[in-house]
C-alpha cells in the first residue's frame, strides 16, 4: 500500500516540475551589437540599430519577452519603442524564437536629442511574463555616448550674415538744368525774347547759386548750335555753327557780369536728323510712319530731303511743326551738389535726425561701428519714415548680431508688412527663423528670397545640415569657406577638405579652431588636437567645458596635455 501510494506522490510531482517553466536568464553583452556606437546625433535626433542574438536553447517556449531601448544620461532616462518576442507555445502576434536554434534578432531605436545626452549611455531592458509570473532579467549596455557634433552648426548672424539693405546715399549729386534759344528759320540772331525767357534766368540763376554757395560747383556746361534739315548742307552747316557762336559769345557776357568762372564746351550740327526723329515719333502726323521710314531707308541727306518734300500733303505739318523745334542752340548745365560731410551727418543723426533725409539717416548708421549706435540710428528711421522698409530691415538685422531674436523677428515682419516681395528682407525673416529653432517657418522664407543679396545657398545648407540631409547641403555650399561648410565636410568624413575649408575662412574664431581640433582627434593628429583646442578656447572660454564633455577628444580624456587646456 505504501509503494503504490509513494508511487502516485512521484507521479504527481513529476508532472508539476514538468510544467514549470525555466526563468530566463542575463543575457552577456557580446550577444549585442550597436550601429552606431559611439551614438551619433543627426536632424536632431539619436538613432540606433541593435542587433541581438538568443542563444539556443535558450527562449523558454511559454514565455513572452519585452526588450526595450533606454538611453540614460544626467540621472534621467528616456526609453525607445519596446519590441516584444514570443515562445513557440506563446500564442501572439510576436516575434517567435525557437528553444533549440535561438535567433538573432533587431531593435531599432530613435530619441529626441538634447544636449545631455552627450554623456550617455544605451541599455536594453528585458521584461519577462509567463503565465504565473513577470519578472525582469539584467539590462544590458549596447553603447556609450552621443556624437554631437553635427549641434554645433551655427545660425548665429557672424555665421549667417544677414542683410543690410543700401542707402542711396550720394556725396556728390548731379543738377542738370536745360534750356533752349530758338532761331527763325535761316537767321542766326539773337532775339530778346530768347534770351531773357523763363529757361534762361532759370538757368543763369542756377550758375549764380553755384557761384554764392559753396557746396555747388558747375561741373560742365555744354552747348549745341543746330539746324533744321531743310534746305543745302552748306546753308545748314553756316547756320548751325553761327547759331553756335553768337549763343556761346552771349553766355560768356553773362558769365563775366555773374564773375563765373566757367569754361563752356560748344559744337555744332548741320542737320539736326536725330531731334527730326525723335519729334516725329511723338508726333501726329499723317503719315509719321513712312516718314520714319523713309530715314530709315536713305542715309544721304539730300536725299532723304526730297522724298520727305515728295509728301506734300505731310511736309507741310513738318514745315509748321517740326522744323521750327530744330532751329536752336541746345544749353545743357550740370551743377555738383556736395552733401553733408560725414561729422555733420553724424552729429545730427544723434542730436538732430529729422533735420536729414532717409538716405542721409540710412548712410549715417554706417559710419559706426557700434551696434548699440547703429540700433538707435535705425530707430529713428522707423520713427522719421515709417513707410520704408529699409529702417525696419536694417534695425532687425543689428538686433539679429546682438542675438536679440525675438526683436529681429519682429522688425523683420514690420519690414514686410511694408514690402513683402523683399528677397533681402524675406531672407532675414528666414535668418530670425532659423535662430529660433523654427526651421519650417526659416524655409518658408528663404523660398521667398530668391535674388537677395544675401547668401541664400548658405542658409540652405545650414538648414539642411540641421534636417541632416548632408548630400542635399553639399549641394547648397559649394565651395564656401565657412565653419558650416567645413563642418559638413567633417560630417562627410572629408578631413582633408576640411581642413583647406577651415584655412580659408575670412575671419576665423574659436569654433573654426574647435572644428580644427576635431579632425585632429578623428584622424589621430594629437599636435593638431592640443594646437586648435588651445587657440580655440584663448578666443572661446566656453569651449572649454564643453571640449571636456565632447566624445570627439574621449581617447584624451586622461591625457595630462589635454586636461590642462580644457580645465
Amino acid at each position: 500500500m505504501r509503494k503504490q501510494l509513494f508511487f502516485a506522490v512521484s507521479m504527481v510531482l513529476a508532472l508539476v516540475f514538468s510544467s514549470c517553466s525555466k526563468d530566463l536568464t542575463a543575457l552577456d553583452p557580446s550577444l549585442f551589437k550597436c550601429n552606431p556606437n559611439p551614438l551619433e546625433v543627426k536632424g536632431g535626433k539619436v538613432d540606433a540599430t541593435v542587433t541581438g542574438t538568443f542563444p539556443v536553447k535558450y527562449f523558454d517556449k511559454k514565455s513572452t519577452l519585452t526588450v526595450t531601448p533606454v538611453l540614460r544620461f544626467n540621472g534621467q532616462e528616456v526609453k525607445g519603442t519596446a519590441v516584444n518576442f514570443q515562445g513557440e507555445k506563446v500564442v501572439g502576434n510576436n516575434k517567435t524564437i525557437s528553444y533549440k536554434t535561438g535567433g538573432t534578432y533587431t531593435v531599432k531605436a530613435s530619441f529626441d536629442y538634447v544636449p545631455e545626452m552627450a554623456t550617455s549611455e544605451l541599455f536594453l531592458e528585458f521584461n519577462v511574463v509567463t503565465k504565473k509570473k513577470t519578472y525582469q532579467i539584467p539590462a544590458v549596455k549596447v553603447a556609450d555616448g552621443v556624437i554631437a557634433t553635427s549641434q554645433l552648426v551655427s545660425t548665429k548672424a557672424s555665421e549667417l550674415a544677414p542683410v543690410i539693405i543700401a542707402d542711396k546715399f550720394q556725396r556728390v549729386i548731379q543738377e542738370k538744368q536745360e534750356a533752349d534759344i530758338m532761331f527763325l528759320i535761316q537767321q542766326s540772331n539773337l532775339r530778346k525774347s530768347e534770351t531773357k525767357s523763363a529757361e534762361m534766368v532759370s538757368l543763369t540763376q542756377k550758375i549764380k547759386d553755384a557761384q554764392d554757395d559753396q557746396s555747388k560747383q558747375v561741373a560742365g556746361f555744354e552747348i549745341a548750335g543746330y539746324a533744321s534739315p531743310d534746305g543745302g548742307m552748306k546753308l545748314n552747316t553756316n547756320l548751325a555753327e553761327k547759331r553756335e557762336k553768337v549763343t556761346v559769345d552771349f553766355l560768356n557776357k553773362e558769365l563775366k557780369k555773374l564773375k563765373a568762372t566757367v569754361t563752356i564746351d560748344s559744337k555744332f550740327t548741320p542737320e539736326d536728323w536725330a531731334g527730326f526723329q525723335t519729334l516725329m515719333e511723338n508726333s501726329n502726323i499723317q503719315d509719321k510712319q513712312v516718314i520714319l521710314r523713309v530715314l530709315t531707308m536713305y542715309q544721304d541727306p539730300e536725299q532723304r530731303e526730297r522724298e520727305i518734300k515728295n509728301l506734300s500733303v505731310a511736309f507741310k505739318s513738318i514745315a509748321e511743326e517740326i522744323l521750327p523745334k530744330l532751329r536752336r542752340s541746345r544749353l545743357n548745365l550740370t551743377i555738383d551738389v556736395t552733401g553733408k560731410s560725414d561729422s555733420l551727418l553724424t552729429q545730427l543723426a544723434n542730436n538732430d535726425p529729422s533735420k536729414l533725409s532717409v538716405e542721409e539717416l540710412l548712410y549715417a548708421a554706417t559710419l559706426t561701428n557700434n551696434l548699440d549706435e547703429k540700433a538707435a540710428i535705425y530707430q529713428k528711421v522707423t520713427e522719421l519714415y515709417p513707410n520704408d522698409a529699409r529702417g525696419f530691415n536694417n534695425l532687425g538685422d543689428v538686433k539679429l548680431q546682438q542675438g536679440n531674436v525675438a526683436d529681429a523677428s519682429r522688425y523683420f515682419a514690420k519690414g514686410l508688412e511694408i514690402d513683402p516681395k523683399s528677397a533681402d528682407l524675406n531672407y532675414n525673416a528666414g535668418l530670425a527663423s532659423l535662430a529660433s529653432g523654427d526651421i519650417s517657418k526659416a524655409e518658408v522664407s528663404f523660398g521667398k528670397a530668391a535674388g537677395t543679396s544675401g547668401n541664400l545657398g548658405q542658409a540652405l545648407g545650414t538648414v539642411n545640415i540641421i534636417k541632416g540631409d548632408y548630400p542635399k547641403a553639399k549641394t547648397f555650399f559649394g565651395s564656401a569657406s565657412t565653419n558650416n561648410a567645413a563642418l559638413l565636410q567633417i560630417l562627410d568624413a572629408d578631413y582633408s577638405g576640411a581642413r583647406k575649408t577651415l584655412a580659408a575662412v575670412a575671419q576665423p574664431d574659436g569654433m573654426t579652431s574647435y572644428l580644427g581640433a576635431i579632425i585632429g582627434a578623428r584622424t589621430n593628429d594629437r599636435d593638431a588636437v592640443y594646437s586648435n583646442l588651445r587657440d580655440a578656447v584663448k578666443k572661446d572660454k566656453t569651449l572649454a567645458p564643453k571640449a571636456l564633455k565632447d566624445i570627439e577628444f574621449s581617447k584624451f580624456a586622461t591625457d595630462e596635455t589635454f586636461l590642462s587646456i580644457v580645465k
